[in-house]
């Protein structure tokens, strides 16, 4: 059964171009039972949403700007965040900002035993993004749309145009999440690898490397092997993954 989400977008800070498929990812983890937009819709940039707002059923908040170099529209979302939490109509959240202004906001969800999706820019602080409890790039749902619309793209052509590059440094955390979860033979199950993952940094996401899912991620890197086994049932073919061991190469004479 799908949670009930609410989303709440912050409309200064997010390109109206992102709304499809930014509802189509939020629909992957939930029913968004409450759909809330906040800005001041007096201001012009802020006309592009229009259509939006209608197609999606997203319904527009008011917010004016009181004050100079005050942003009233992020005191709007949390008021009504916590105004939602309390009446107990939904099981999670999604903020949609680039704003670090809702770090405190996504730790108190949590703290209230709700699940947080947060949904921004590559430019978003890191302290907002580790507060949640999953966090997309906004800019990989574009760039996945794109690929969906020529499905002959070749997987391994995909690398080479992938938002971020594999380092050492996330070949290395990749390693040591598997060492957490594996049994004595060095081998882990994919799934809770990705669990894993997703809790030590919410924003760990396969499609920020150019691969839709964790398996042909794991795949494309030399240092992992991968092994398909038999389900329980027979049916379910289940993927395990462990660190490939280094042979020492033999001494020259």
């Amino acid at each position: 059964m799908d949670i009930k989400l609410a989303v709440l977008i912050d409309g200064d800070n997010i390109p109206s171009a992102y709304v499809k498929e930014m509802m189509e990812e939020i629909a992957k983890y939930g029913n968004p039972t409450i759909k809330r937009i906040y800005g001041d819709w007096t201001k012009p940039h802020l006309s592009k949403w229009k259509n939006m707002l209608l197609e999606n059923a997203i319904t527009p908040i008011q917010q004016y700007g009181y004050t100079t170099g005050k942003n009233a529209t992020d005191s709007a979302m949390i008021i009504d965040a916590m105004d939602i939490l309390y009446s107990e109509k939904v099981d999670g959240f999604c903020l949609v900002s680039s704003d670090s202004d809702f770090t405190r906001l996504a730790t108190r969800l949590r703290e209230a035993g709700m699940k947080v999706y947060g949904i921004g820019e590559k430019k978003t602080p890191n302290p907002f993004i580790v507060a949640c409890d999953k966090f997309i790039y906004i800019e990989i749902l574009k760039q996945q749309d794109s690929e969906n619309e020529s499905e002959s793209v070749d997987t391994s052509k995909k690398g080479k145009d992938n938002v971020d590059k594999i380092t050492p440094k996330e070949i290395r955390f990749i390693a040591t999440t598997i060492e957490d979860v594996a049994d004595d033979d060095g081998w882990a199950f994919l799934g809770d690898v990705g669990g894993l993952l997703q809790k030590k940094q919410p924003n760990f996401d396969s499609r920020n490397y150019g691969y839709q899912k964790l398996t042909p991620l794991i795949k494309s890197i030399p240092n992992f092997e991968i092994e398909r086994r038999e389900g329980s049932k027979g049916r379910t073919k289940l993927i395990y993954v462990r660190i490939k061991e280094v042979k020492p190469k033999g001494k020259k004479r």
